[in-house]
């Protein structure tokens, strides 16, 4: 018997329980995203949070990634893929999925769902319930992408109490010390300041504007320049019409 057919009837004799699945390297098995809207947000929230927190390598940001949580240490017995989650308190490094018995039995410290026609009820309903009982995370939000219905809820004495909404629409994250909130469609991240946490492109264009002014202050300061030693010419020359020598003077 070849290679490849005694590992198939090894294969065909193991149910999935029984397989032990290497340390550190189970993958991610999460559908694909329902629209560019819900890719575009996620991946959005990923990146300014990482750009925020460069400096730091305590923390694990990441989205559409399955979350392996069995108590008997199974890939195939409990799992949940939330949209966009945040570990405190871990290693900064890529992972394949993450599975909490691999992790100090660590799970989220923020979960946001992006809300869509098919996924609302499971997100406002099993998913709330498993993330406060289960996971035990202390900041939960959902955001609709089409609408922009926002909420999130912290976790006091075991159960999700709704987040207050600031005068200016937005809701505080505990974890992340930092406001959520709607910018031009879109959700982003707030500082205590109230200041909107700029991505990469957004910085390189304020950086861009900054430069283009500050060539236009300069080109009109030469401007000036120019117009006043045109000016003090003219009267010079006005001056020695009249006779008067300003050098002799």
């Amino acid at each position: 018997m070849s290679e490849l057919a005694t590992l198939e009837l090894i294969s065909d004799n193991i149910s999935e329980e029984e397989v032990i699945f290497p340390p550190g390297d189970i993958l991610s098995d999460e559908p694909p995203l329902e629209s560019d809207l819900h890719r575009e947000q996620i991946d959005l929230l990923i990146r300014l949070l990482k750009l925020w927190w460069r400096e730091r390598q305590d923390f694990y940001a990441s989205g559409n990634l399955t979350i392996y949580y069995s108590h008997n240490q199974k890939k195939s017995e409990h799992f949940r893929g939330p949209d966009f989650f945040v570990v405190l308190g871990t290693q900064k490094k890529d992972r394949k999925s993450w599975v909490v018995w691999q992790e100090d039995g660590k799970y989220p410290n923020l979960i946001v769902e992006i809300l869509s026609s098919s996924t609302t009820a499971v997100d406002k309903g099993l998913k709330k319930q498993v993330y406060q009982d289960t996971f035990r995370t202390p900041d939960y939000f959902w955001f609709d992408p089409v609408t922009t219905e926002l909420q999130g809820f912290h976790l006091v004495d075991g159960k999700y109490q709704e987040i207050q909404v600031t005068t200016d629409g937005r809701l505080w994250s505990q974890q992340l010390e930092l406001y959520l909130g709607v910018y031009e469609g879109k959700l982003r991240f707030f500082t205590t300041e109230n200041q909107l946490i700029l991505s990469s492109e957004e910085l390189a264009e304020q950086e861009r504007l900054h430069a283009q002014k500050a060539e236009e202050r300069a080109q009109q300061a030469e401007e000036r320049a120019q117009q006043a030693e045109q000016e003090i010419a003219r009267l010079r020359e006005v001056l020695r019409t009249q006779g008067i020598d300003l050098e002799n003077i």
